[in-house]
């Protein structure tokens, strides 16, 4: 039997539905082949209206009081106490990036975001294998808010401030040790490798975000330790470790842990203004809410990657809410799936499930609500601004923008409103904030170790940000009772 041709394949006639649009006069054997288009009109409901859960509320509430570990247990650590592990056991050498004091802010910065690294370390020069320094996103934030002429240096920093604003303007690369010294945001510290965690979670649980490991009696860096690298190490390994894996059953609320009082921006606010209140109060991130101080999403130093262009220099003066889209549309592309805010929990969360959403999402804290309020931004959005366009939000940022940038006009720029953000019907009223410090802190109380104070380290990065430079800055940043509230978790 003669196989058949490729003309004989085209006029098999078609399974679509007797329903599906015809053009022309068409033989009955022939069937249209729908356009991309039409398949879109009348799509079929999703299948999911009508499938049963397949958890039982008790299974769902045991799903997320004892949620799984994100990854399974190293055998290497069965059997020991966590105590005696060695910082250096944590760490791994690979995953070092480096660059010179001397490199550009520009090259500088392409290699922080391509490489996917949270922290670059810093050395003299390329033969070198102690570093002196770091450059990290808040290093990012603040000279982006230099460069776009936010800062408000005073007399004694005003020299510093003009010469590299004269650099900028002039096109001049910017090394990166004259952009450091507009000031340090995160504590240099080292430990040896052989050190054990116990000298680091005490570190951690007092407010320090990352150590940099070095070969014992050298500088020579082997790796750098974060509080999250230890809370998901202590989160696998759990089992092993049971005086902290007692403590994932708790709920937030009976372990007293977080705090009482946070700093928000109001969605309605301009960017700007949510990036210069984190440079000046030293956050790494700062929850997003509505008029009743429900929270709405989460803008963090890492979201700065997509405004290292200069033709996203717009989005500086459109709202926090605008940028929340931006961010969820540019994840939801680059995962293939939707994105939805994910960092909230609520006071009866167990210890489990907040760890288990800090690890998924790579989060420092957890904004921690109550129930919603009724919100004044209940008006539907009209479906053209539903999908913001992200064409300003490019994957890749050759350059930075330069002192002064030509803004582009702003009015071709859709305005989003809180009630069309994907999932802004899933947190709640802002009650407070548990973050990865406190988590360790509690960690190193319950074994018996004695952490500095974390909210005296806060007072110390709040000074220090607010301090010299920063002053003019923080006292515009603070001018609006919408710009900064301060909410109370009753436990």
């Amino acid at each position: 039997m003669q196989a058949p041709s490729s003309e004989d394949l085209r006029s098999t006639p078609s399974r679509s539905s007797s329903s599906s649009v015809r053009l022309g006069r068409c033989s009955p054997l022939h069937s249209h082949r729908q356009s991309f288009t039409e398949s879109l009109r009348g799509h079929p409901p999703s299948p999911r209206a009508t499938r049963q859960p397949s958890l039982s509320q008790a299974q769902l509430q045991e799903l997320l009081n004892h949620p799984p570990t994100a990854g399974t247990a190293d055998p290497t650590f069965s059997g020991r106490d966590w105590q005696t592990v060695g910082v250096g056991e944590l760490c791994d050498p690979a995953d070092l990036r480096w660059v010179e004091f001397d490199s550009g802010v520009e090259d500088a910065t392409n290699l922080l975001i391509n490489s996917g690294a949270h922290v670059l370390l810093v050395r003299h020069h390329k033969d070198e294998r102690a570093a002196h320094a770091t450059y990290d996103y808040r290093d990012l934030t603040q000279y982006l808010l230099f460069a776009t002429g936010q800062l408000q240096p005073d007399e004694e920093h005003l020299p510093i401030f003009t010469s590299l604003a004269k650099k900028a303007q002039a096109g001049h690369p910017i090394p990166l040790r004259d952009a450091k010294s507009l000031g340090n945001k995160e504590p240099f510290m080292t430990l040896p490798a052989t050190a054990n965690l116990t000298h680091a979670i005490e570190v951690f649980g007092g407010g320090v975000h990352r150590i940099v490991i070095v070969e014992e009696g050298t500088d020579n860096v082997v790796g750098i330790l974060s509080q999250l690298r230890l809370v998901k190490f202590l989160w696998e390994n759990g089992r092993n470790f049971p005086i902290i894996d007692n403590l994932y059953s708790s709920s937030v609320k009976e372990l007293g842990i977080g705090s009482q009082q946070t700093i928000s921006v109001n969605g309605d606010k301009a960017l700007k203004e949510a990036l210069k209140l984190m440079n000046n109060e030293g956050l790494t991130s700062l929850p997003v809410v509505d008029n009743q101080s429900n929270v709405i999403g989460n803008i963090s130093n890492v979201d700065v990657k997509l405004l290292t262009k200069s033709s996203s220099a717009p989005l500086l003066d459109n709202t926090c809410i605008h940028f929340i889209s931006v961010i969820l549309s540019t994840r939801g592309m680059n995962d293939g799936k939707d994105s939805f805010p994910v960092f909230h929990i609520n006071p009866y969360s167990t210890l489990a499930h907040t760890v288990a959403k800090l690890v998924a999402t790579k989060a420092h804290r957890m904004w921690v609500t109550d129930s919603p309020s009724p919100s004044l931004q209940s008006t539907s959005m009209p479906p053209q601004l539903s999908q913001p366009s992200v064409s300003h939000a490019p994957s890749h940022f050759p350059s930075l923008p330069q002192s002064n940038p030509p803004f582009l006009p702003l009015s071709n720029t859709p305005s989003v409103s809180a009630s069309a953000l994907p999932g802004a019907n899933m947190a709640g009223r802002l009650a407070g904030v548990v973050s990865l410090t406190d988590i360790l802190n509690l960690f190193a109380r319950a074994s018996g170790l004695h952490p500095t104070d974390p909210d005296e380290r806060r007072r110390q990065r709040r000074r220090s940000s607010s301090s010299s430079m920063m002053r003019g800055s923080l006292d515009s940043a603070r001018s609006s009772s919408l710009d900064v509230s301060t909410a109370n978790i009753k436990r």
